[in-house]
């Protein structure tokens, strides 16, 4: 459990706030409309009309007392540049602001951000990579080179055994775990015999996985 502030509560604000509950977390929402805040401050640890492009406002929220704070304002990119300098100087341990360019990314980690989001590129990529390739379920970028992927197994593996197979020599991935049924197999020999609805999580170069998948459709 992790205590948060979440400022901004328009849709992406609202989604990740309920997530952070399901979590268990500790959450502050703050937003200047208060009827959203009235709206939505019976659900959360603490609620606060404010506007956060006021230092003063900040100094106020103890800020260094939070795990993270998360400037989750996406169609005023102003205000979302100050608020995270402003929490910055009010020493924040953790901030993560909300982008939709690679400009705006860089003027946010130029002025404090510790990591930068694209919720509506990252929805839109994720989209684009299942639309092209049926056999991947899931994805996770870890940098600008290399990803996790859920993917179904490809057809000319089944029967096969991972020594036979050998993903990690003819395909560059390294097979993480394995999950059939809702059951996960946590410890994979080299004579494991791929089944049936195996779905794969494996890590490797994402140019070369998606390459691999787009040629099993």
């Amino acid at each position: 459990m992790i205590s948060v502030l979440l400022i901004g509560m328009g849709k992406f604000g609202r989604t990740l706030g309920e997530q952070l509950l399901e979590m268990g977390d500790e959450v502050m929402i703050v937003d200047k409309n208060e009827d959203i805040i009235n709206k939505l401050a019976p659900r959360y640890t603490n609620a606060l009309i404010a506007d956060c492009m006021s230092a003063d406002n900040l100094e106020t929220m103890d800020i260094p007392s939070f795990d993270a704070c998360i400037v989750a304002i996406g169609e005023d990119f102003q205000a979302s540049l100050e608020i995270t300098s402003n929490l910055k100087d009010c020493g924040a341990k953790r901030i993560v602001s909300r982008a939709t360019t690679e400009i705006q990314r860089k003027f946010l980690l130029r002025v404090g951000a510790d990591e930068v989001i694209y919720p509506d590129m990252d929805i839109a990529e994720k989209l684009a990579v299942r639309l092209n390739s049926d056999n991947v379920i899931n994805f996770v970028d870890l940098d600008a080179e290399y990803a996790i992927f859920e993917i179904e197994l490809p057809k000319k593996w089944l029967k096969k055994s991972l020594i036979e197979v050998n993903p990690r020599g003819n395909y560059g991935m390294n097979i993480l775990t394995i999950k059939n049924n809702g059951e996960i197999v946590y410890t994979i020999s080299g004579d494991y015999v791929f089944r049936e609805g195996d779905q794969l999580l494996v890590f490797g170069n994402t140019e070369r996985i998606l390459a691999f998948t787009n040629k099993q459709k």
